[in-house]
């Protein structure tokens, strides 16, 4: 790292993980206009020279802290000399409006990586820009880290990476995703969180929808989901079925894969996540 880092960065928390660090960092961010916290494991290769990075956006409810301490993918990470940046899921602190009713799907902890439009959540709420450009150009100023960047998530998180990746083509080398939500203008999660954040005009909601980008001509990338078949949330919520057919219909190529009874936890995810770090690790270069 260099000696910028203190002035743009307040280091939190420093464990060594695997031979490499697992820190995590607070900053203020002019995007999001409030103070962000994130987490970041540096493999051990990052001591000799920079390494590509994974960006993993978590679900509903999340922090920066889950995937971290729950998905169990530093050891592969180091393995494999792979960066892991783990944003939080929302705009955070005073002043920052919430949901009213302290709902679990909207507002903070529900950002649902879009840019806002609306009062009073446009002030804030700019989870798109922030991950997008915000965070990788603050980190890969002051990071070992090169400009290869793969991108993943769950659930909302899933969304997220997946519809970031379509939306840029080239900015990311690979996607992934394990129970996205790939149909948000169609299911209740998404509408109830595009209509107050984006407004009425459904033409909006549809940037942000990854069915619909692919429906709209999206330039291909190498693309892997796992979606597990007994996930509550499936018919109503995630729709996979919908990612499947469209990518059939456009000839998207995708790897979407139903793993018989996985539900929507963290329980899932660990037991797949070396597979979706060793697809980007190829795309990567790393492999």
């Amino acid at each position: 790292m260099t000696d910028r880092l203190d002035e743009s960065l307040e280091l939190l928390s420093s464990v060594v993980c695997f031979g490499g660090q697992q820190n995590q960092y607070q900053h203020h961010s002019a995007v999001l206009n409030c103070t962000m916290q994130f987490s970041v494991f540096l493999p051990p290769q990052a001591e000799r020279h920079p390494v590509p990075a994974l960006y993993w956006l978590s679900g509903l409810t999340c922090t920066d802290q889950n995937f971290a301490t729950k998905a169990g993918a530093q050891r592969v990470a180091a393995e494999l000399g792979m960066a892991l940046i783990m944003p939080d899921t929302s705009p955070r602190g005073e002043g920052v409006p919430d949901d009213e009713a302290g709902a679990y799907d909207f507002g903070l902890g529900a950002g649902f990586y879009v840019n806002a439009t609306e009062a009073p959540w446009a002030t804030h709420y700019r989870m798109y820009d922030y991950i997008l450009t915000e965070l990788p150009e603050l980190l890969e100023g002051l990071m070992p880290l090169t400009e290869l960047r793969a991108i993943s998530g769950h659930s909302m998180g899933g969304h997220g990476a997946l519809m970031l990746a379509l939306r840029n083509a080239g900015r990311f080398t690979s996607a992934s995703a394990f129970s996205p939500i790939v149909n948000p203008s169609e299911c209740p999660w998404g509408q109830k969180a595009f209509g107050a954040y984006l407004g009425s005009d459904q033409s909006s909601w549809k940037t942000y929808d990854s069915v619909e980008l692919i429906r709209s001509g999206a330039t291909p990338l190498p693309l892997l989901v796992d979606q597990g078949s007994a996930d509550n949330f499936l018919d109503e919520q995630l729709k996979t079925d919908r990612l499947i057919a469209v990518c059939e219909a456009m000839g998207f190529p995708a790897e979407i894969r139903y793993q018989p009874g996985y539900d929507h936890s963290y329980y899932f995810i660990a037991s797949f996540i070396e597979s979706h770090l060793r697809f980007h690790a190829k795309h990567l270069g790393l492999r």
